[in-house]
């Protein structure tokens, strides 16, 4: 098969089945990007509604670049991984500062910027400035694994770099628009999950592994390794009006966010009275509640909950108002169990 034969059936393909995208209305600079970052381990459906609101509130890159750190990690607050829009503001920054504004308009300065890598950079490049640069996600290397019925492993570098290789002859000059086309057909017809929807796919009598069949084994991956697992006990000090939080520490999972006290281990009622008063507090009411679990990349936690009235606040935590822990806090999804707790003292 020469690849070069995939690039027209694509882009008419493209043409007529491209998902309508909030994104892809206007690809600027600053669209594609947030985009972009957004979607990094996040489904498209789940982004939407956070890139409006997020471009709402901050339009423009110098928006991104000024706005406090409180309010930036509220607005992402449940897209989680949390570095990603810290980086994204440490770039903002960077194009405001150092560079008059004006973004980055190739590939190799692009991946100069903080949290920008490869494929972000080749997205960018491609979809607002036309370089002809490839965009290899895990859809893309998907659907050109099955293409070419290779066995190649996807987790190493070293086939995302042959691809690369393998892909720049046959860019095109709409570059930006095959790029899209390829994730697409990755996302909506090659699934990651299940079987291809083969029948709908516009490379299917290309397509290798759908030749011998093999779509069920390509594309090939390293297992990754088991996660860690960490038990935790989540405590939700209380008094009639406040939540006591704590911040996390400054490096590491979470960095910098605001969570519940809690301590390791699955600790009794008796234990987290003796723990609450070493706090300086009274526990005047303690409430088990249920069971929760998070799992994140490379660890999972498994979550024990006690819900401890008590009547004062101590110097240990931050103690803020119900109200002022929906509206200006962001709490890590992983405690959402236990935040929602805290809506029903509200009623």
């Amino acid at each position: 098969m020469k690849l070069e034969n995939i690039v027209e059936p694509l882009l008419l393909w493209y043409q007529d089945e491209k998902r309508i995208l909030p994104w892809r209305e206007q690809p600027s600079f600053y669209h594609v990007w947030l985009s972009e970052i957004m979607l990094q381990q996040t489904r498209v459906e789940a982004v939407k509604g956070y890139y409006t609101r997020f471009l709402t509130e901050l339009p423009t890159i110098e928006s991104l670049a000024q706005v406090r750190e409180e309010k930036l990690l509220k607005l992402w607050e449940g897209l989680g991984y949390y570095n990603r829009v810290r980086n994204l503001q440490k770039a903002a920054k960077i194009i405001v500062e150092e560079k008059q504004g004006i973004p980055p308009h190739t590939y190799d300065e692009l991946l100069k910027l903080p949290g920008i890598g490869e494929y972000t950079a080749g997205a960018i490049a491609s979809i607002c400035y036309q370089e002809k640069v490839p965009a290899i996600d895990g859809n893309v290397l998907r659907v050109m694994m099955r293409l070419m019925n290779s066995n190649r492993d996807i987790t190493l570098p070293k086939t995302k770099k042959e691809l690369w290789n393998e892909m720049l002859p046959i860019l095109p000059k709409e570059v930006g628009t095959f790029n899209q086309a390829l994730m697409e057909l990755g996302a909506t017809v090659c699934v990651p999950n299940g079987k291809p929807y083969c029948s709908k796919c516009p490379l299917q009598s290309m397509c290798q592994a759908y030749v011998f069949q093999t779509t069920d084994q390509i594309p090939v991956k390293t297992k990754k390794k088991e996660r860690k697992v960490e038990q935790k006990t989540i405590l939700i000090f209380c008094n009639d009006k406040e939540v006591a939080l704590q911040k996390r520490n400054h490096t590491g999972l979470l960095a910098g966010m605001f969570e519940f006290p809690n301590v390791e281990g699955w600790i009794s009622k008796k234990e987290v009275e003796e723990f609450t008063r070493k706090q300086g507090l009274e526990p005047l009411k303690v409430v088990e509640l249920k069971y929760s679990k998070h799992i994140f990349t490379h660890v999972e936690w498994h979550m024990h909950g006690f819900l401890v009235k008590v009547e004062d606040t101590c110097m240990n935590y931050e103690w803020v108002r119900y109200q002022e822990l929906e509206e200006k806090y962001a709490i890590p999804t992983a405690y959402k169990t236990y935040k929602d707790v805290i809506k029903e003292l509200e009623k």
